[in-house]
């Protein structure tokens, strides 16, 4: 199973009831781009791409990216295989997230953790290849934190796929007896269930100066709200994962149609994409 897609669903809390909200920064002094963001607890926890569309893909760890949102409730149906789009999970992390539509997806991951700078780096590689470094620092792009690459393959000729898992908190932060435990059992065939919000935002550039491959990046992104232990122990022991993840449709730089194609591309081959050198 690549992945298993349901109908978008209404979740939510209304307004501040929310733990977990998408934000746009209001206007500052200047003609500064106002930031897109999520927000746990009142607190800016990532910055992601610009509505623009035209902006670098992004998901940039902040301050308030300190806390995980796992269930204490759930523990012990999401230490296995989770069989079906389940209503109980569904409701108890929807009511993490503000008042909105949904696409609950089931998909099985395979991550690879990544440290921003080194190998297998999207933000120093392929997208440095698309964008060029930023134009005012000379570098790329920054996460400012760890995250797991998952998958990746052709959407067609003109555009590409990138999953990432971005953890609320750093690995480094994980209990380290709970990661051998889960890795354990991983070895052993279990395959534990992680739960996350995901967005799905296509970028393009306008013009880019720099670019030795010009294309559109479909960033699949999903923020782990629970299975941080688990998604580390699946990549030190290169076992698969299972994720339940709600896409935030109304979030997402990316329409129905795109989100209509996630479960025949997530069904292709993984392909990744030759990366020619900058400039």
């Amino acid at each position: 199973m690549s992945m298993v897609a349901g109908e978008p669903r209404r979740l939510g809390s209304p307004g501040p009831e929310a733990r977990l909200r998408f934000e746009t920064e209001p206007h500052g002094p200047g003609t500064a781009p106002r930031r897109r963001l999520l927000v746990l607890d009142g607190k800016p926890a990532f910055e992601l791409s610009m509505w623009c569309g035209t902006c670098q893909f992004l998901f940039q760890r902040l301050e308030g990216a300190d806390q995980t949102l796992s269930s204490e409730g759930m523990r012990e149906l999401l230490a296995g295989r989770v069989s079906d789009l389940d209503d109980g999970i569904l409701g108890a992390f929807g009511s993490l997230l503000p008042e909105g539509d949904y696409l609950p997806l089931l998909l099985r991951v395979e991550p690879r953790l990544v440290t921003p700078g080194q190998e297998g780096d999207y933000f120093s590689t392929e997208q440095v290849a698309t964008w060029g470094p930023d134009q005012f620092w000379g570098l790329p792009e920054h996460p400012r934190t760890p995250y797991y690459r998952t998958f990746e393959t052709v959407v067609d000729d003109t555009a590409h796929l990138y999953e990432f898992v971005v953890p609320m908190v750093p690995p480094l932060w994980n209990d380290r007896e709970r990661v051998a435990e889960y890795a354990e059992r991983m070895r052993g065939g279990t395959v534990p269930t992680a739960v996350a919000v995901s967005t799905l935002d296509l970028c393009r550039p306008a013009v880019s100066l720099h670019s030795t491959d010009e294309y559109e990046h479909w960033g699949l992104t999903h923020f782990l709200l629970d299975g941080h232990h688990k998604l580390e122990a699946a990549a030190s022991a290169g076992r698969p994962v299972q994720l339940l993840s709600l896409l935030a449709v109304g979030e997402s730089l990316s329409g129905p149609d795109d989100h209509r194609r996630l479960a025949a591309l997530r069904s292709q081959p993984r392909l990744s994409r030759a990366v020619r050198p900058a400039r």
